[in-house]
């Protein structure tokens, strides 16, 4: 059976996408690979063995495109109110509070928050599937 282990995502700035991830969803830098080229930083926290890998390529110095194909990284939380209010005061902009009812009952609640480098990523409330 595969196991999903990590998520792969490029960015400009170590520095910054670090902070972000740290400030925004606890994880911490699991492992730091320099390379001559390139430097991989994968992060994670207690809550699960998955990780997110971080991509630096040191001759990049434009941003890059997203284009059309990227969807989103997601986390759960336990408490999505109090999370979104804690990114709000950290100055990170997470974008409204959704109530996802398509045929009437609420199956998930949800906000979306942009990481530096413009990736967009959800936070779910822990409930049904998204535990």
């Amino acid at each position: 059976m595969a196991k999903a282990i990590h998520s792969m995502i490029r960015v400009l700035n170590e520095e910054r996408s670090v902070a972000f991830y740290q400030a925004a969803f606890g994880l911490e830098v699991a492992e730091r690979l320099p390379f001559e080229e390139f430097t991989l930083i994968y992060m994670s926290n207690p809550e699960t063995e998955f990780e997110l890998e971080l991509t630096v390529n040191k001759a990049r110095t434009e941003p890059y495109d997203l284009g059309d194909g990227y969807g989103h990284l997601a986390f759960s939380v336990d408490d999505l109110d109090a999370e979104h209010a804690r990114l709000e005061a950290a100055g990170l902009a997470p974008s409204k509070i959704v109530d996802f009812a398509p045929a009437g009952d609420v199956i998930a609640r949800f906000f979306f928050i942009s990481d530096p480098d413009g990736y967009q990523i959800e936070v779910l409330q822990r409930a049904g599937r998204y535990l």
